[in-house]
């Protein structure tokens, strides 16, 4: 059975720092291109960080380029989002997810629709 399981989230101050796992069973991660997602209330579900799977290549948007990083350690299944300098703005669910498989080589998707397997998704609220 596929499935993704995030961890990590929680109540954080501004300016502080969480770091989220993403555990995958039932599939090889290193097979897929893989991304971190989020939801704010009232807002759509946003892609903000990408991972290519062949070179490792990271992909951000604006919005937390410089401060989030995302990883992935393919010998434990397991893909990595790094959060620092966190703002308000930044309070969401976090949703890791792996793109739709091919077999050459990709640069990964922001779009919601790239995507197959989703997990549950973790509360991080940012506030003082």
């Amino acid at each position: 059975q596929v499935q993704l399981v995030e961890s990590g989230g929680g109540l954080v101050q501004p300016g502080g720092s969480l770091k989220l796992s993403c555990a995958a069973s039932g599939f090889t991660l290193d097979n897929y291109n893989v991304a971190w997602f989020r939801q704010a209330p009232g807002k759509e579900r946003e892609g903000f960080s990408c991972l290519n799977k062949d070179d490792f290549t990271a992909y951000y948007t604006d919005s937390v380029k410089g401060r989030f990083t995302i990883s992935r350690d393919n010998n434990k299944n397991l893909i990595y989002l790094e959060m620092n300098s966190l703002r308000p703005e930044d309070t969401a669910v976090y949703y890791c997810a792996t793109e739709r498989f091919t077999l050459f080589p990709r640069r990964c998707s922001l779009e919601n629709g790239a995507y197959d397997y989703w997990g549950q998704g973790t509360q991080v609220t940012v506030s003082s």
